[in-house]
């Protein structure tokens, strides 16, 4: 069986392409460093969830680091009213110059969709941090937020960036 199974959308890996009709898409890039050294010190932050725990979420995850079929739920929020997003990854980067991961939702998350974190090092030495989901609203509660939930989405999307 794939360890892709139980994931929520047929589209897996399409946030390395062109990313499919019928979600919302976002598309992200700052530049967060400079050099080789920054570039590492980004890409171990990234792969080993630093980023997520960083921009204030809980993290839970099956690997200490991202890899192929990894579990990780990240939660928002406190107590009753933390909102807990359980994950897959399904493809990692690992090249010379770019590093990072995607993850696909699992049911129980609020989204259906994909979202990928890449870490690169530009011809310039400066260090980029992209980030490129595709998604739509899967629970109830997250359909009738509406705006108010893709509001969210973006605010966690900038805590992201900033936590690099």
């Amino acid at each position: 069986m794939s360890p892709h199974g139980t994931l929520t959308y047929p589209e897996v890996g399409q946030s390395a392409a062109t990313l499919p009709a019928g979600y919302t898409h976002l598309h992200r890039t700052r530049a967060i460093g400079h050099g080789h050294d920054d570039f590492d010190r980004a890409a171990t932050l990234l792969a080993g969830w630093e980023m997520h725990r960083r921009a204030g979420l809980r993290v839970e995850s099956s690997a200490e680091v991202a890899a192929v079929g990894a579990r990780v739920t990240v939660g928002l929020g406190v107590g009753p009213l933390r909102v807990h997003a359980p994950c897959e990854v399904v493809y990692v980067l690992d090249e010379a110059r770019r590093r990072g991961f995607a993850y696909g939702t699992l049911p129980g998350h609020p989204e259906c969709g994909e979202e990928r974190f890449c870490v690169e090092l530009q011809d310039d030495d400066t260090v980029t941090f992209t980030i490129i989901a595709f998604s739509r609203p899967a629970r109830w509660w997250s359909r009738a937020a509406g705006p108010i939930g893709r509001a969210v989405q973006r605010r966690v999307t900038e805590r992201y960036l900033l936590a690099l």
